[in-house]
């Protein structure tokens, strides 16, 4: 069942979001008259870990969703690059040249800053969804060095949407890190190629049977991995569900 937009005369049971091209379903059970949450209760470390577990949400579906499975580094020659703006100016360009290197077709793609342990700037780790030769890359990145890391951690038998996983992981330890300095006000912490965004569908049921019963139908097998909160000791939430599809 679609589930219908949440308000105070909504019904209990169970509302889950599916991402059908990135694989994963997820959600609580709900009360009839919804309660007021506030993200981290007032403490701002809380609140600061809560928005970073969500932003590696989002990546690591946009990364299944668009198989993003090639990952690369891009750093400065020289002194580096200690200007936030430029280094977001110079990744525009590069993106824009690769794209037209590669015939001009729309890419995907998601890209995270980082900066050096030393005095270098910033550097930029990338992860698009097809194989790019490396002389394309330092061609439309020209500002220095160009580094292509092949993905480990994987089983026999992973689909792209596993390896886009994996990518996803990669970044999201960037995206983590990216909470712990201050940011700098209109500059996201990662960015993301725009039109490519998971398709949603919000599905409502009785009972937690029911929510899942509906997911596998659309999706049209079993989910390879299943969580549930009655499995995690001492969780403080809502009843909750996460399931993924290879």
């Amino acid at each position: 069942m679609v589930a219908p937009p949440l308000s105070v005369s909504s019904p209990a049971g169970w509302f889950v979001t599916l991402y059908p091209g990135a694989g994963e379903v997820g959600g609580s059970f709900r009360c009839s008259v919804p309660v007021q949450r506030y993200a981290g209760g007032g403490d701002p470390d809380r609140s600061r870990k809560e928005a970073a577990r969500r932003a590696a949400r989002m990546v690591r579906r946009y990364c299944a969703h668009n198989r993003l499975n090639r990952l690369g580094t891009l750093t400065y020659r020289g002194a580096g690059c200690h200007d936030p703006m430029q280094l977001r100016r110079d990744v525009a360009e590069f993106f824009r040249s690769l794209r037209e290197l590669l015939g001009g077709e729309p890419l995907p793609y998601v890209w995270v800053p980082e900066w050096h342990k030393t005095d270098h700037g910033q550097h930029v780790h990338f992860a698009v969804g097809r194989f790019v030769p490396r002389s394309l890359i330092e061609r439309a990145w020209g500002h220095g060095f160009v580094h292509i890391k092949l993905l480990g951690q994987l089983s026999a038998g992973s689909t792209p949407r596993d390896e886009a996983r994996v990518a996803a992981r990669y970044l999201s330890k960037y995206v983590h890190k990216a909470f712990d300095v201050r940011r700098i006000p209109g500059l996201h912490r990662y960015e993301v190629a725009q039109g490519f965004q998971p398709e949603t569908l919000r599905l409502h049921g009785r009972s937690l049977d029911d929510v899942l019963a509906q997911a596998v139908a659309l999706m049209g097998g079993e989910p390879a991995d299943l969580w549930t909160s009655d499995e995690t000791l001492g969780w403080e939430g809502p009843p909750s569900v996460w399931a993924a599809w290879s």
